[in-house]
This record gives structure tokens, C-alpha cells and sequence, in this order.
């Protein structure tokens, strides 16, 4: 059974970048030292691995990275802490404005 990753990563600028990959020690390392060129961490390093999560199907994981990249900072802040109870209320939109 081959696991695929859901990944946050915290940027030197304080941003989130979200990825999935199969291998996730290689994709950090690859983050690490600007590998690909026009990826958005690579002005943004240092990076960190602040969350990640395990599934044995791909399309699933796909799934929820997209679904992740749609969050608001807040959103992710409350997954990458484990606050998974303040997840449904933190809408990326603000309805106040």
C-alpha cells in the first residue's frame, strides 16, 4: 500500500503553501533547496513542515489539498494546531465586510 501526503508548509514570510506528494521527505528537500524554479516557496525559504496527513489513496489526497488551498490563513492556522473544532466556523469569506 503506497501513502500519499497532504502537506503545510509555513514560509520565511509567514505564509502557508499546501501540497500532496508520495514521498515527503524528498518533496520537503526539494522545497528545502529551491528545486523547482518557479514554485511559490522558493523566494519564501525558509521553509517548515507544520502539518501533514497520511492517506493510502491519492485521489482522496488530491482532494483535500485542493480543498485545503481554498481555506483562510485562519482556517489553516486552526488545523496546523489540532483546533478541529473551530474548523467549520472559520469560513474563508467574511460576510461582515
Amino acid at each position: 500500500m503506497k501513502l500519499s501526503y497532504v502537506y503545510i508548509l509555513e514560509c520565511a514570510d509567514g505564509t502557508y503553501y499546501t501540497g500532496v506528494t508520495s514521498n515527503l521527505t524528498k518533496r520537503l528537500f526539494r522545497h528545502e533547496t529551491g528545486f523547482y524554479p518557479t514554485c511559490y516557496t522558493v523566494t519564501r525559504r525558509p521553509v517548515s513542515l507544520v502539518f501533514y496527513a497520511e492517506f493510502t489513496n491519492i485521489c482522496i489526497a488530491i482532494e483535500k489539498e485542493k480543498q485545503i488551498k481554498k481555506w483562510s490563513k485562519a482556517k489553516k492556522k486552526a488545523l496546523i494546531n489540532g483546533d478541529f473544532d473551530a474548523l467549520p466556523n472559520l469560513a474563508k469569506k467574511d460576510f461582515g465586510k
